[in-house]
């Protein structure tokens, strides 16, 4: 089923210990793009300015994506990210941010409106709202983080009890419920609208709340960790992008989704920026979800 993606795109500087990056591909529009688009059609919403290189919409187009929701601005520069990681590489210092062309909202085309699934990828609050009013998704996932919550708490509350599904990471849900279990997080997260709360905790995997049920999972076991700038947006691209390919949201599908997720975000962090999605296969992907299954299943027999 088609999947529209509405987020930001943006042009990064990255250092991390294994080496240092500059004016790559970044945002999250993109990291969830190419992930997703292994899965399903996907279209994509977002400005971007004059300096963007072109590979990742050639990657896109070859997948089949629809890009007429870019709207290029030829006389204005792209949104731009300079951050630095250390030590576990677990967050990024951001060292500037250039808002440049995210602080315009995304132009929607008309038929992109009533999508099967819809992803709102970081970006305000404010633009979420608009954003929701005009593509009248069936099925919405958000994403958010702790800009947004810090200064657009109300609009951020109407967005909760708007959409269907919420995925952010471990802080931002400490951040967002003022609990700092994360079990308890994922229950408050609840009472405010969505029915599927998934919130990521990097290299010690990610957690999916439900009415009905919980799951925990760990992440892929790889031993190269690069860069892990966009693994947050890899892991929603795989796990919305899966549920739109199958077209139903169950316990089954959840369960699969979150496996796909994580296998997505494995393979982001091994590379620099996009580099490794844009070369990825749907194949890599199976490979990997297959190796995770077996991961967690050794794992379970050792505890018994």
């Amino acid at each position: 089923m088609t999947l529209v993606v509405v987020g930001s795109v943006g042009i990064d500087t990255v250092e991390t210990p294994f080496g240092r990056v500059e004016d790559v591909v970044g945002g999250s529009a993109v990291y969830f793009s190419l992930a997703a688009s292994l899965f399903t059609e996907v279209r994509v919403a977002a400005n971007v300015g004059h300096d963007f290189p072109a590979h990742p919409w050639e990657a896109l187009r070859a997948r089949g994506a629809d890009l007429s929701g870019l709207k290029v601005y030829p006389d204005q520069p792209t949104f731009r990210w300079t951050g630095r990681y250390q030590g576990d590489m677990g967050s990024a210092e951001t060292l500037s941010t250039e808002l440049n062309l995210l602080a315009v909202p995304p132009v929607v085309p008309a038929d992109y409106r009533g999508a099967p699934f819809v992803f709102l990828a970081n970006m305000g609050a404010d633009v979420q709202i608009r954003m929701l009013d005009e593509l009248d998704g069936a099925t919405v996932f958000a994403d958010t983080m702790n800009l947004w919550i810090r200064t657009q708490p109300e609009e951020l509350r109407e967005v909760l009890r708007r959409v269907d599904g919420l995925i952010l990471n471990d802080g931002e849900a400490r951040m967002l419920t003022g609990e700092t279990n994360l079990i308890a997080a994922g229950s408050e997260l609840l009472k405010m609208g969505p029915e599927i709360v998934v919130v990521k905790k990097g290299e010690h995997g990610a957690f999916l709340f439900a009415p009905e049920f919980h799951f925990a999972l760990p992440a892929y076991p790889t031993t190269r960790v690069v860069d892990p700038t966009g693994a947050g947006d890899s892991f929603a691209g795989g796990f919305v992008g899966f549920l739109a390919s199958a077209g139903e949201v169950d316990k089954h599908r959840l369960r699969q989704a979150m496996a796909y997720g994580t296998v997505a975000a494995s393979l982001t962090v091994e590379k620099f920026s996009t580099q490794a999605l844009e070369e990825a296969s749907r194949e890599d992907l199976d490979r990997r979800y297959a190796e995770l299954r077996e991961f967690v299943r050794l794992e379970q027999r050792e505890r018994v």
